[in-house]
């Protein structure tokens, strides 16, 4: 992890309902809502890569009665995210999630999340170099159960790569569902499911490493 950005300022900009950063994460929620309400099944498995303090996720679930159906693991570097997901979660009592200090670009913290049915993957992409970002679509099948979700962000600021990554999850054996350009910001999110062959992931070996 070579990141030099202090991820537990970065999410300051939450506080402000008009900033971007929280017009994103209500287009996640919503994803992650239609997703549940179109998965009926008693059981289901989450992971959030580089949750930092797993807003989308926890403020999702949290008004949720069915909540205590989603099995979820947080996966977040930086310790004062983590302790703040943790008491989050406590706060929200979901007992099925849990917020792990890991690096997300390294195999081994998903040895107990996956496969999953839903990866998030907010904040990623444009973090990392872009063919880190095609090694970590091209690494998804190893993460991803049969008929999993991925919901994903990335920055459109030029040179825009979304189009590249559109393609990747494509080839990688997903079918877009969704794609949010606003005209009037530079983010974008994008909901990809999968119909490929899922294969094991090892127990270890690097998928991305942050720039940012």
């Amino acid at each position: 992890m070579t990141a030099t950005t202090d991820w537990h300022d970065w999410h300051l900009p939450y506080d402000d309902d008009t900033s971007p950063l929280s017009r994103r994460l209500r287009l996640i929620q919503r994803h992650i809502n239609d997703w549940l309400d179109q998965r009926p099944d008693s059981s289901l498995r989450v992971v959030r890569v580089c949750a930092g303090q797993g807003h989308d996720l926890i403020g999702a679930l949290a008004p949720r009665s069915d909540a205590d159906r989603v099995r979820a693991e947080l996966i977040e570097y930086d310790p004062r995210n983590v302790a703040a997901a943790r008491m989050a979660i406590s706060a929200a009592r979901l007992d099925g999630i849990t917020a792990t200090q890991a690096d997300a670009g390294d195999f081994a913290p998903y040895r107990t999340a996956v496969p999953a049915d839903l990866v998030v993957l907010a904040g990623v992409l444009g973090n990392i170099s872009d063919a880190d970002a095609r090694a970590t679509i091209d690494a998804l099948p190893r993460l991803c159960a049969s008929d999993a979700t991925v919901i994903w962000t990335r920055t459109r600021r030029h040179p825009d790569l979304t189009p590249a990554i559109r393609g990747w999850f494509a080839t990688a054996g997903f079918t877009e569902e969704a794609f949010h350009a606003p005209s009037d910001m530079l983010f974008s999110v994008g909901v990809h499911s999968f119909h490929g062959q899922p294969q094991q992931a090892p127990p270890n070996g690097r998928i991305f490493t942050f720039t940012a």
